[in-house]
């Protein structure tokens, strides 16, 4: 199978985010030819100016159409698509040089129909966007799921950077009409229709995430209700370790409760773990800061995928 890319992005409200991935893409060492669709989701702040300023250096396709969401514009873009193998990614993305030439060389060595590449933080990135990174990617704090290399064979797709060939794509309808985790929903349909996923560790872009841990805490919290939908539409996909960060919290709780009443042992051991964080992110990125935040952004994380989950559970109780 000769492999012809199409690479889709949604956009919604960001131009300035388009231009920095767009500059990206124009410098791929990769030999092919490729596609690029921007699919302009219902923005007020259109990327059209920025789109025509790439039109000489890149094969681009650019299209306007009302607000549906990233999962339907995605779906959208890879109707329009000419390529056989498409690839998706976030508009806050930044591509590496040799992204398209390590996909390209991985799939026509062990071909699968689909596959997800993990994330990184570039130097350009701001220390919280960083921190961000490294919570959730660190062992301390997610186990390292979304790039650790042991998932290759059973990898769950992330949207932010995935692929999926056009059979695939037709065969399962792409995207559905989730707002969050619609990304592992494909994928389960995916295994479902027996079809490959794969990591290529090698395939990673810098994703610049949330500027703010207010936005931070949304997408967690997003993140966390989600995941008891998919386990009731999955029944065999929940997992005891889905309920981690709940218990973090609710401990956490727990453990100041019980300062109250003389023990602090337990505060303590909160204390020990992220002293932790804190040293283990110093060794990853080299900058005081960043380890400061994050202790900030972990927490975070936990609190807000945590108090995600329980809600979705709770409504789950009440609702059956």
């Amino acid at each position: 199978m000769k492999l012809s890319f199409s690479i889709i992005i949604p956009v919604y409200n960001r131009p300035n985010e388009i231009d920095e991935l767009l500059e990206s893409l124009t410098k791929q060492d990769f030999s092919g030819d490729f596609e690029i669709l921007i699919i302009e989701d219902g923005s007020t702040i259109k990327s059209d100016v920025v789109v025509e300023k790439y039109k000489n250096e890149l094969h681009l396709k650019y299209f306007f159409k009302e607000n549906t969401g990233a999962g339907a514009s995605r779906n959208f873009g890879m109707q329009q698509a000419s390529g056989n193998y498409f690839i998706i990614l976030d508009s806050d993305i930044i591509v590496p040089s040799q992204y398209l030439s390590t996909v390209k060389q991985t799939l026509e060595n062990n071909f699968t129909d689909a596959f997800g590449g993990p994330d990184a933080a570039h130097q350009s990135f701001t220390s919280l966007q960083k921190a961000i990174n490294y919570s959730m990617t660190s062992v301390l704090t997610t186990g390292g799921i979304r790039g650790k290399k042991n998932g290759v064979g059973k990898f769950q797709l992330r949207s932010f950077n995935l692929g999926i060939s056009k059979k695939a794509f037709e065969t399962t309808k792409g995207f559905s009409k989730m707002k969050t985790g619609e990304d592992i929903d494909l994928t389960f349909r995916l295994w479902k229709s027996d079809f490959e996923t794969q990591l290529i560790p090698e395939a990673f872009v810098y994703h610049k995430r949330k500027s703010t841990l207010q936005q931070f805490f949304k997408q967690t919290y997003a993140f966390g209700t989600a995941r008891p939908i998919l386990n009731r539409k999955y029944p065999g996909s929940a997992k005891v370790t889905f309920w981690f960060p709940s218990f973090f919290i609710l401990g956490f709780g727990i453990s100041i409760i019980l300062v109250i009443f003389g023990y602090l042992q337990f505060l303590t051991l909160y204390g020990f773990y992220f002293v932790l964080i804190f040293f283990d992110s110093l060794f990853q990125n080299k900058n005081v800061q960043v380890a400061f935040l994050s202790i900030l952004t972990s927490f975070t994380q936990f609190l807000g995928y945590g108090l995600g989950f329980l809600q979705s559970q709770i409504f789950k109780k009440f609702k059956n």
